[in-house]
């Protein structure tokens, strides 16, 4: 799944008047758990969504899985990445996707369904991908922590009937 978030156009004023060009910020994800952004520029807007796309899914292809547990998140996560800051939070099944045009177009591309989420400081959408990006990477499913830590983790016995 491939998604344009943000088509920015530059100027660069010459002799025979103005130049314009144009940059692509995209995400692509499998829908799985791995999600790619690319950055494409062109003097079409066309040439600068395609490279952005091959550049996304480069990205994509190259990347670890995110640790979802379910539709869902593992737990709450706070992500800073430059002057944004994105705060993710777990939801219960049904909720569905609260977020912001940037944040949902990432967390869809993840394979995100349940989900509740708050944009603060800058709004500039590289920014508030990254963060997104960034917060989803940092996840860390219960069983990979007590592995990270050594801790043999308890099992439960259920009472017999």
């Amino acid at each position: 799944m491939d998604k344009v978030l943000f088509i920015n156009r530059s100027t660069k004023v010459v002799k025979g008047g103005r130049r314009f060009g144009f940059s692509a910020l995209i995400v692509a994800g499998d829908q799985k758990g791995r999600v790619g952004l690319g950055l494409g520029k062109g003097r079409e807007v066309a040439d600068a969504i395609r490279k952005g796309t091959d550049s996304a899914r480069l990205v994509c292809q190259s990347s670890e899985p995110m640790s979802l547990q379910g539709q869902t998140l593992p737990h709450e996560v706070l992500a800073v990445f430059s002057g944004a800051r994105v705060l993710l939070r777990p939801a219960s099944p049904g909720t569905g996707l609260i977020a912001g045009k940037i944040v949902r177009a990432v967390l869809e591309a993840a394979g995100v369904k349940d989900v509740l989420t708050k944009s603060m400081g800058s709004s500039n959408a590289a920014n508030v991908a990254k963060a997104t990006l960034q917060g989803l990477r940092g996840l860390r499913l219960p069983a990979q922590v007590y592995e990270l830590r050594g801790i043999q983790r308890k099992v439960k016995e259920t009472p017999a009937k």
